[in-house]
């Protein structure tokens, strides 16, 4: 499902107007990604948690050259789906 298609879905089960609908899903995804800014994790009961982890630097390989790289810590993010997400995708 597109962006689009989840504001229409969005728009059609709230009543809402395809641009309230996109506003409200930016202003969303908005609070996530300061939540997990501010302070690493997001829970939103029965739907799932969004987590900020750290993920250390540690060496590669190029795959052209065979040459060994360094990659550079970063954070990620991770998602674990919770119990009524799981229950309703089976």
């Amino acid at each position: 499902m597109s962006k689009t298609e989840l504001v229409e879905f969005i728009a059609s089960q709230s009543g809402l107007t395809k641009a309230d609908a996109t506003r409200a899903l930016d202003a969303t995804l908005e609070g996530i990604t300061e939540g997990l800014k501010k302070s690493g994790k997001v829970a939103l009961v029965g739907f799932g948690t969004f987590q900020s982890k750290e993920r250390a630097a540690r060496e590669g390989i190029n795959p052209l050259t065979k040459e060994a790289i360094k990659i550079p810590a970063k954070n990620v993010v991770s998602f674990k789906a919770g119990s009524k997400l799981k229950d309703s995708v089976n």
